[in-house]
């Protein structure tokens, strides 16, 4: 028995022998300069492409498996510019042969130099990585198909491993280089460098990478791990910071759970004060849009914590620090085919106008607007937004937009199938209270949007001056506003507007006419007069005006103003797409000084007002001619006689012009 076990052992300690032997022998007896030719052939056959090696080509099974190898060139097709789409200076690796019968995967040096890949895409569309179909192999006619045998289900969990280590590991002086000569675009990545430090399958690993995208630096220093002995299974800790073009810095912390099944993360992201103006001067980029404040978009940064899964997703006390607004937020997301979304926003000032394009850049680009609309143009995808489930709220403390001043705004928005709703809304507008709702449908193809609006004690002539730098009206304001529009730009809900409202103005005053002072002096009335005087105005009690909306054209019929001397009606019309005003105002002199609440009509000479002229530059003039016809050519024939000194048949034929005259002297008087 005894020298049984005895011949089993020298047997076997022979047979180990003979192997280990063989492991260092069979490489220097084998000279694998002769089988580089054969390999080149091989793989240029495979790939469809040249390739080639250099002569220092090595290979040791012991102690260490090791293969290294220089000046690797996998070619490129035919008809590109660049020759090689794989270059590869050096390589060297090796790895213990014996601990892997053991599952222990021990790496003594992982060292790449040179690396460099081209990917390029031709003007005719073709690209470089595209393989010959030829080199793929087929099954030929006559061999049958290999029935495969069902596969077991995957379990899912990658290797376990006893071990892992690498003693040292190293990429350098890489390379990535993207041409499209279609786009005419060039993009690289170039002194690639990654380090891995004390990797093992129970401590972390650091890790240090560094680039330079299109001649700008970008970095990534931290550690990583323990990764577990499961590859792709279990928590894996990050703790990791990011440098971008000498601009941005970025902190990243937390954990990554089951990468490799079921993935999910924990992280923290922090990102440090910087320019995004300056950031893309350094991408080699223009901003995307144009800010009437030039100091606008140079110090943003950006903490919060995201948490998620393949299918949901949530941003947990975010805060964005933007100039000098300060935003507070929680967003959800989840079912990513159909976007589910929820969020809550707190934004304590913002002056939107200072982001906004400049005020020359924008009207220009209004009026190409108007006056063309390019045919066929393509049509908005609102699949999206039909596809899209929302839920939110916002809060702004102090709002600046169209230079109007507003305050403690608060709305909660909602979607669902392609229906957003704006309910409630409301706001603090000029020491006054605004209340509405809104929808905003895409259900269609041409999108169909609805306001509705009250508003209560706001103080119209701030507001008028700020938004229309116009100093003509005074008073509070209440109002009901209910309008419908469609289109998805400004010029189409301008000829689509429909709808109606009311605004009543109490105890104010409009300035410019002095309607009280045109039955004394219609000349002063409408500052006529001598350069010097006091300038007009009117005051009143209250001014409503009732208005319906059809097509873009504002009407009123009913629009009326109550003060202690005058009573004045108005009618007419203002189109929101010409932007021209037509009214014609007709005031009456009240014959008793009775009180405000005095609504009977008096007897008196009424001198109408026609209100017309731009938005932008509305002009008032008495309308005289409109005077003479029905006030004196009616109601006293002979007062023409009188103020003219003519026999009024006569008179009828001479030019309006000089009639106006004849009754400018005679008020003069």
């Amino acid at each position: 028995m005894n020298r049984t076990v005895k011949w089993v052992l020298i047997i076997g300690v022979s047979l180990i022998a003979v192997f280990i032997a063989a492991l260092v022998l069979l490489p220097k007896f084998v000279d694998l300069k002769q089988y580089k030719p054969r390999i080149e052939a091989q793989v240029s056959k495979a790939t469809g492409r040249a390739f080639s090696l250099g002569d220092d080509l090595r290979l040791s099974l012991f102690p260490y498996a090791s293969l290294s190898f220089s000046d690797l060139h996998l070619g490129s097709l035919p008809g590109f510019k660049e020759k090689d789409i794989i270059i590869v200076k050096s390589f060297d690796v090796r790895v213990k042969l014996v601990p892997l019968l053991f599952k222990d995967i021990q790496v003594k040096r992982f060292i790449l130099k040179g690396a460099r890949l081209v990917l390029e895409t031709g003007k005719d569309g073709r690209t470089n990585w595209e393989f010959n179909a030829k080199t793929t192999p087929e099954l030929s006619p006559k061999t049958p198909k290999e029935t495969k045998k069902p596969r077991k289900a995957e379990s899912g969990e990658g290797p376990a491993l006893k071990a892992f280590t690498v003693g040292e590991f190293a990429v350098t002086d890489g390379s990535v280089l993207w041409l499209d000569h279609k786009k005419k675009e060039r993009k690289e990545i170039s002194d690639v460098t990654l380090l891995l430090r004390d990797v093992s399958l129970d401590r972390p690993i650091g890790v240090t990478f560094s680039a330079r995208l299109d001649k700008q630096p970008f970095s990534l220093k931290g550690n990583v791990g323990p990764i577990g002995k499961i590859l792709g299974k279990g928590t894996i800790p990050l703790d990791l910071s990011v440098k971008a073009f000498e601009q941005v810095a970025i902190g990243l912390k937390g954990n990554v759970v089951d990468p490799a099944t079921q993935p999910e993360f924990d992280l923290s992201i922090n990102v440090s004060p910087f320019s995004p103006r300056k950031l893309l001067v350094a991408m080699g980029k223009a901003l995307p849009v144009s800010t009437s404040d030039p100091g606008m978009l140079n110090r943003v940064s950006f903490k919060a914590g995201i948490k998620g899964d393949s299918k949901n997703v949530s941003v947990s006390d975010g805060v964005l620090d933007m100039d000098e607004s300060k935003v507070n937020f929680t967003i959800k997301a989840g079912s990513f085919a159909k976007p589910q979304v929820a969020f809550n926003m707190d934004i304590d000032q913002i002056d939107l106008d200072r982001y906004l394009p400049p005020a020359g850049q924008k009207e220009a680009g209004e009026k190409e607007a108007k006056t063309a609309e390019p045919k066929g143009a393509k049509k908005t995808d609102y699949s999206m937004l039909r596809r899209l489930s929302l839920n939110g709220t916002m809060r702004i403390g102090k709002l600046k937009i169209k230079n109007a001043k507003i305050e403690r705004v608060h709305l909660s928005l909602t979607s669902e199938k392609g229906i957003f709703n704006l309910q409630p809304f409301t706001m603090v507008l000029y020491q006054g209270d605004v209340t509405g709702s809104g929808m905003f449908s895409v259900q269609n193809d041409v999108p169909r949007t609805n306001i509705q609006l009250k508003l209560d004690n706001v103080q119209a002539g701030p507001l008028f001056l700020d938004v229309l730098k116009k100093d003509f009206l005074e008073g509070m304001l209440k109002a009901q506003i209910d309008l419908i529009m469609k289109g998805d730009d400004a010029v189409a809900a301008k000829r689509t507007l429909n709808g109606n409202g009311d605004l009543l103005f109490k105890d104010g005053s409009i300035k410019g006419v002095d309607l009280d002072g045109m039955v004394h002096n219609a000349k002063a009335a409408f500052g006529l007069a001598e350069k010097g005087g006091k300038a007009p105005r009117t005051d009143f009690s209250e001014l409503h005006v009732p208005f319906s909306v059809k097509n873009g054209l504002v009407s009123t019929v009913n629009t009326a103003l109550v003060s202690p001397l005058i009573r004045l009606t108005a009618s007419g019309n203002a189109d929101l797409i010409k932007e021209l005003l037509d009214f014609r105002l007709e005031p009456k002199l009240v014959g008793t000084f009775k009180g405000q609440g005095d609504t009977k009509d008096r007897s008196g000479l009424m001198v109408p007002v026609l209100v017309t002229g731009s938005f932008s530059s509305p002009k008032f003039r008495p309308d005289l001619e409109g005077m003479f016809k029905q006030e004196i050519g009616k109601s006293l024939p002979g007062i023409q006689d009188k103020l003219l000194g003519t026999d009024s048949k006569k008179e009828e034929s001479r030019p309006v012009e000089e009639q106006i005259k004849g009754i400018l002297k005679g008020f003069g008087k």
